[in-house]
């Protein structure tokens, strides 16, 4: 239990040890001004279980009314990469800020559209990827609760409280109610949720 206690301390304090940058506001904006003006859409990326965190992301972007996509960089490299478009702008995930296949899908992207507004989230503000974001976001660089210290534990924990925040952000931003996530989410309890909340809305008017 002690362990159990010691673990569950460790991953709290990483959280609280995100720094809370008026980067989150920066990033918040440029994604409203692409994809809520420009009509385009978040692509969300990165590779191994940065990568899953970046597909979690954009799913919960889309629920919440902000289209996104998760493209693996590896399948950018064979053809994927068509899904971006002029409009759109990156999220980037990569701890290292040296992930090869993310740098690659940088250069990538540039040379369909030129220099795509990028945001990334890294626990290294010295990395190659870092120098090249028009928004830094840093995880705090947590030392991972792993006995090997190698496995993704913490850093994925930091990266994932970060994406809520920039959805809820996002969220605030846009004014999302009940009623835009029940026209996304028909199905499942939240879907059944979500249009009782409507219900209840159209009754209190």
């Amino acid at each position: 239990m002690e362990t159990i206690k010691e673990l569950l301390k460790r991953e709290s304090d990483a959280i609280l040890n995100i720094p809370p940058t008026g980067a989150f506001h920066k990033a918040t904006g440029l994604i409203y001004t692409h994809v809520h003006e420009g009509k385009g859409k978040l692509v969300c990326s990165g590779m191994g279980k940065a990568g899953q965190i970046a597909m979690n992301m954009a799913t919960t972007f889309s629920s919440t009314g902000t289209p996104a996509v998760f493209l693996h960089p590896c399948d950018a490299q064979h053809g994927d990469l068509g899904v971006i478009q002029k409009s759109d702008l990156l999220l980037l995930i990569s701890n290292s800020g040296k992930t090869r296949e993310i740098i690659e899908l940088v250069k990538l992207a540039g040379n369909l559209y030129g220099a795509l507004p990028l945001i990334v989230i890294s626990g290294n503000p010295q990395s190659e990827l870092v120098r090249k974001a028009d928004v830094f976001l840093h995880t705090g660089n947590p030392e991972e609760i792993c006995p090997l210290k190698l496995t993704p534990t913490t850093s994925t924990t930091t990266m994932t409280v970060i994406g809520d925040i920039l959805v809820v952000l996002q969220m605030n931003k846009i004014g999302f109610t009940p009623v835009d996530y029940a026209k996304r989410h028909h199905g499942g309890y939240l879907g059944h949720k979500s249009r009782n909340s409507e219900q209840d809305a159209d009754t209190k008017r």
